[in-house]
């Protein structure tokens, strides 16, 4: 899965007054409503002032799990490890195990332990047949399967997904990757250096890759009605492949990212 959406959690959290104060829970609401509103520095702070003013009760647990979110999205991978650990160590029978186990899987993936990752989300699905969060389980073990060159995992979890939740969010956002998935050719790796509204930009961008002697190509696609134009280089079924062509596209300056 890519890193900038990897790891885009819709979470419903609901609240309970609990034996709180009314002022602990006003606090933590605001340090809720810094997370849904994407301001993770904020929430971080908050959550963190919380923590070292309080004793343990029962909204801890969720007050952690606000936290380790917000570590995830900040980019702070190994303190978001550290807060998931937290809560399957010390509310091993709280509400928020399973997104525990599912957060501390995807800190292991965004920093590129994809087999550590894999284990987790395996493991979740495996002790836990009905788990709420299977969908998210077989999109992430398709991403794990894909990042780790193994195109057969990655397109057997996203049958998986497509048959079982065939109107999950994330196949309607990745439609690109289940269309290759369908293709008679199967899966195949690009490098993309470039995604523009303006298809001039798109083309200048492509001649200037061409020039250089590079594989380079235009995909259309038109999400939400809205058209843009998709700079790729190469075409492999071999992951290595595209890695090499990354590492060189990279090393000219050029913003790459590895596609599925």
């Amino acid at each position: 899965m890519p890193k900038t959406g990897l790891i885009t959690c819709i979470i419903c959290l609901g609240l309970s007054l609990g034996i709180f104060s009314p002022a602990y829970a006003l606090d933590l609401v605001k340090a809720k409503t810094y997370f849904l509103g994407g301001d993770y520095k904020s929430a971080i702070s908050e959550g963190e002032k919380l923590l070292s003013g309080t004793g343990r009760s029962s909204q801890s647990e969720e007050l952690y799990y606000i936290l380790g979110l917000s570590y995830l999205k900040d980019g702070n991978y190994l303190r978001a490890s550290d807060i998931f650990e937290i809560i399957l160590t010390e509310f091993s029978q709280g509400s928020f195990k399973e997104e525990a186990k599912l957060g501390l899987g995807d800190s292991y993936f965004l920093r590129g332990d994809y087999a550590k990752a894999e284990a987790y989300y395996k493991e979740l699905l495996d002790n836990k047949a009905d788990t709420k969060l299977k969908a998210s389980l077989y999109y992430r073990l398709s991403q794990a399967g894909f990042k780790k060159g193994d195109a057969g995992q990655g397109k057997d979890y996203l049958d998986k997904l497509k048959s079982e939740f065939p109107q999950n969010p994330e196949l309607a956002s990745n439609k690109d990757l289940c269309s290759l998935a369908d293709s008679p050719s199967g899966i195949y790796y690009t490098v993309q250096v470039g995604c523009f509204a303006n298809e001039k930009n798109a083309t200048n961008l492509l001649q200037a890759l061409i020039q250089k002697g590079y594989p380079a190509y235009i995909e259309e696609t038109n999400p939400g009605g809205t058209t843009s134009y998709r700079v790729r280089v190469g075409k492999s079924p071999l992951r290595q492949e595209i890695v090499n062509l990354e590492s060189k596209l990279s090393g000219e300056g050029y913003p790459t990212k590895i596609y599925p």
